[in-house]
């Protein structure tokens, strides 16, 4: 039964929003079947029905039509006496009612471009694009395997040709090819543990002990480091609003909550 309305629930919720058709596709004893109907089939009412390959499109209208036959069948039938259909009705009454007074108290929520300019201004630390890394490593198996790496490394004059040419040989990772070269990434983009020591280098630098993950131990290359910078109002604005609608719309939600429930007889079992 619950599935029941919530599908009914779904499908008016829907077919209320369309707006009305005039154009339609079949009829059924006289009743026509409009782009609406098909938009509740699909339950999609943003898909444009007329640029759906012809097989698709028909086989919808099919279903449409298989719809219509059962719903006369099914109101021929008597079944809107019987107590399971009001029981049902009357709780779609309840729960549409319930779904479109809380579309309706959305749409009461409201956010100004000052209010989201103010709160910008109050948490500009907080609107930042990542530092941006380029790094090299070489993935190995054991500890023991890395710190050997390591001291290599320490020995070279040429720190980075000798990177370039331990990755080649020693590494286990599919960038072993390659050199070890991941590319550039946002600072907090890899495993934590990777992420944190390859943040502490600075260009030209490498990772003086292995650095454990969940994929084994690395020895990091950081090639260059662009710093982080701040993000510009325009670029988290929308983002900002739909924050504070969200925000909004739960502390007007819990006030009416508050209230309602200091007027009601509550008994809890």
């Amino acid at each position: 039964m619950r599935k029941i309305v919530s599908s009914v629930i779904a499908t008016l919720v829907l077919s209320t929003s369309l707006s009305a058709a005039s154009d339609y596709y079949a009829s059924v004893n006289g009743e026509k079947i409009t782009k609406d109907d098909l938009a509740v089939i699909l339950r999609n009412k943003n898909v444009d029905i007329d640029l759906l390959p012809k097989d698709r499109k028909d086989k919808i209208i099919q279903q449409a039509i298989k719809k219509k036959l059962f719903t006369f069948e099914a109101l021929k039938s008597g079944v809107e006496n019987e107590k399971e259909f009001k029981d049902a009705l009357n709780k779609i009454k309840k729960d549409l009612a319930l779904e479109i007074w809380m579309q309706q108290q959305f749409k009461a929520v409201q956010v100004s471009d000052k209010e989201a300019k103010d709160y910008f201004n109050k948490n500009k630390s907080t609107f930042k694009e990542p530092a941006i890394l380029e790094a090299r490593h070489i993935l190995l198996k054991t500890e023991a395997d890395a710190k050997k790496a390591i001291a290599k490394l320490n020995k070279a004059k040429n720190k980075k040709d000798e990177f370039i040419k331990l990755a080649k040989e020693m590494s286990t990772g599919p960038t072993a090819t390659k050199g070890g070269y991941l590319g550039k990434f946002p600072e907090n983009r890899m495993v934590p543990e990777f992420s944190k020591a390859a943040k502490e280098l600075k260009a030209g630098e490498y990772s003086k002990s292995p650095v454990k993950t969940q994929f084994g131990y690395h020895v990091i290359y950081l090639e260059s480091k662009t710093a982080s910078k701040p993000l510009t109002f325009d670029k988290v604005e929308s983002r900002i609003k739909q924050y504070l609608l969200q925000s909004k719309f739960k502390d007007r939600m819990d006030s009416i909550s508050k209230k309602l429930k200091n007027e009601a007889k509550i008994v809890i079992k």
